[in-house]
C-alpha cells in the first residue's frame, strides 16, 4: 500500500493514523521497501548546467531533534514525513539525503519517484554523547545504497584537533569513500573543524576553520573521482570555494538570522563557482511561519540553471 505524495498546495490530513499502514507493511511484508526502491522511477542525473536540491533529514538518526527554541520540533515522525512530502512534490526538488528509517518510509509512500537519493552513513556520533566525535558508522553502507538504486552516500565528518576520535572517524570517512567510489556512487563529505567547550562541541564556522576542513576532508580516501563536498556558508565564501575543485553543496543548519536574511547568503553563495547546489533540511522543513511549501519554493527561485555546459 502507497501513499501519492502530496502537492504543495494540499494540506496534509491530521489524522494521527494517517501512517498505521507503514508499520503494517513493515510487519507483513518488509520487503515491500526493496521493491518500492526497485520499481520506482530514477532521476535522470546531474548535470553541469543544473544546480541540484536536496531535501536532508537524517537529523533524528543523531538525536539532534531541535529546531530554533524547540528541543524536539523534529521528533514527530508524522510530521516530519507530512512536511517531507510537500517538500519533495515541488517539482525543482530534485531528491533527498535520509537516515535508512526515513528512506525506507519515502519509499514505501511513493515520494521518491524521479528523485535523487543520498543515504546518511554516519550517525553514531549522537548529539551530547560523551565520545560524541567517534562518529561511528551505523547508517547505510555503500552496498545498501547500491542495492536500493540509490545515488550516493553522505558522511559528517567532524576534525577535533584536541579528541583522539577524530582519527578513528577519518579512518572511517575514507573507507567509505573508497567503497563508494568503487560502485561508482558519490561520497557527499560534510567536514568541520569542531571543538569542545563546556562539554560540548561545536563546530568553528569561522573562514579558515572551514577551508582547513575542506583541504583535509578532500584528501580522504584513494580516489576523489566521486567526491562531493558538503560546506556551510560563512563569511568569505569566495575564499572557502578557491579551496576545492570539488563539486559542492551548500547547507542550511540550524540558522540563527531571519529567512530573508538566510536565503540572502544562500543567493550569495549559488552565484560561486563549483557550488552545485543546496542540501537543506531543517530551515525549510520547520519555518518560523509554518509555510513548508513556501520556504522550498523561495529556496528553489535562487538555483541557477543554464545550458552552458564546460568544454573538455
Amino acid at each position: 500500500m502507497t501513499l501519492t505524495p502530496v502537492t504543495p498546495d494540499t494540506a496534509v490530513d491530521d489524522d494521527p493514523r494517517r501512517y498505521e499502514h507503514l508499520s503494517t507493511i513493515r510487519l507483513e511484508d518488509p520487503e515491500a521497501v526493496a521493491r518500492a526502491a526497485k520499481s520506482r522511477r530514477r532521476h535522470p542525473g546531474v548535470k553541469a548546467g543544473r544546480q541540484n536540491f536536496i531535501v536532508a533529514a537524517d537529523h533524528p538518526a543523531r538525536g539532534a531533534l531541535a529546531v530554533g527554541s524547540d528541543p524536539v520540533a523534529m521528533a514527530d515522525r508524522r510530521q516530519l514525513l507530512d512536511r517531507l512530502q510537500i517538500a519533495l512534490a515541488n517539482p525543482a526538488v530534485d531528491g533527498v539525503l535520509a537516515s535508512p528509517d526515513i528512506m525506507d518510509d519515502l519509499l514505501l509512500l511513493g515520494a521518491l519517484e524521479g528523485k535523487l537519493l543520498f543515504g546518511s552513513m554516519n550517525r553514531g556520533g549522537l548529539a551530547g554523547l560523551v565520545n560524541e566525535l567517534d562518529d561511528r558508522f551505523t547508517g547505510h553502507t555503500a552496498a545498501a545504497l547500491e542495492a536500493l538504486g540509490a545515488d550516493g552516500g553522505k558522511m559528517l565528518t567532524r576534525i577535533c584537533l584536541g579528541d583522539p576520535d577524530t582519527v578513528v572517524t577519518l579512518e572511517a570517512t575514507a573507507r567509505a569513500i573508497d567503497s563508494l567510489a568503487e560502485r561508482k556512487l558519490i561520497a557527499m563529505v560534510e567536514p568541520f573543524l569542531s571543538v569542545r567547550e563546556n562539554g560540548r562541541v561545536r563546530n568553528d564556522l569561522s573562514t579558515n576553520a572551514v577551508i582547513k576542513s575542506v583541504a583535509i576532508a578532500e584528501g580522504l580516501g584513494s580516489t576523489s573521482a566521486y567526491t562531493w563536498m558538503k560546506l556551510p556558508v560563512v563569511a568569505e565564501m569566495e575564499r572557502v570555494m578557491a579551496a576545492t575543485t570539488m563539486p559542492t553543496v551548500l547547507l542550511g543548519g540550524d540558522p540563527s538570522g531571519s529567512q530573508d536574511e538566510v536565503f540572502a547568503t544562500w543567493q550569495a553563495a549559488l552565484a560561486l563557482p563549483g557550488v552545485r547546489g543546496l542540501t537543506v533540511g531543517r530551515t525549510l522543513l520547520y519555518p518560523a511561519d509554518g509555510d513548508v511549501a513556501g520556504a522550498v519554493a523561495t529556496a528553489a527561485s535562487l538555483l541557477h540553471h543554464t545550458t552552458d555546459i564546460p568544454e573538455n
